[in-house]
């Protein structure tokens, strides 16, 4: 399948779950994440649910961070040059929806990509050697590029990998680990 028909195919599948099972798996990612040996850093990159798009519900993870203490960074997108930009996330970190239903900071204390060491990312379907497809406007390689190669790159699936390799082009920034509810893969 194409990238396109893989986005279609996926956004079908994630429209057809239940809030029950969305949920579920949300917790069941979360516990998987807790046995990887990725604790001992200082900034984590998270983003935040796109509920309309039944996305992973990444309170969880948020809890998990917030209980070990570690700096929350959040992005916010611009969409003219489909970069984002990145904020420590405090208890006065404000959020709002913007106009494609994504809740972003709306200001805070600005964060260098440069800083970010584990990097959780949110993806429709991947390959058995860590290939990812998003959303298609290409914000998180363009981000990924900005960060240090040791950065860990966790990609977050509702579902297991696609068996055929999903086609990548030279700015494709392939995952170090992709969590599913049931599975770590690790590339």
């Amino acid at each position: 399948m194409t990238k396109k028909e893989l986005r279609k195919t996926y956004k079908t599948l994630r429209q057809s779950l239940s809030k029950t099972q969305i949920d579920d798996y949300s917790i069941a990612i979360a516990n998987q994440l807790l046995s990887l040996n990725i604790w001992d850093k200082n900034f984590y990159h998270v983003f935040l649910t796109i509920e309309e798009q039944n996305e992973i519900n990444t309170d969880y993870i948020l809890n998990i961070l917030a209980g070990k203490d570690k700096n929350i960074v959040i992005s916010k997108s611009n969409f003219k040059d489909y970069s984002m930009t990145h904020f420590l996330l405090t208890d006065n970190t404000p959020i709002k929806k913007n106009c494609y239903n994504i809740p972003e900071p709306i200001d805070g204390i600005e964060i260098k990509s440069s800083q970010l060491e584990v990097i959780f990312i949110p993806l429709l379907a991947f390959d058995t050697s860590g290939n990812r497809i998003g959303y298609g406007k290409g914000f998180y390689d363009r981000f990924l590029a900005e960060c240090k190669p040791e950065s860990l790159k966790i990609g977050l699936s509702f579902f297991e990998p696609e068996d055929t390799v999903i086609e990548a082009s030279e700015d494709d920034i392939k995952l170090d680990y992709c969590v599913t509810p049931n599975c770590i893969f690790q590339f």
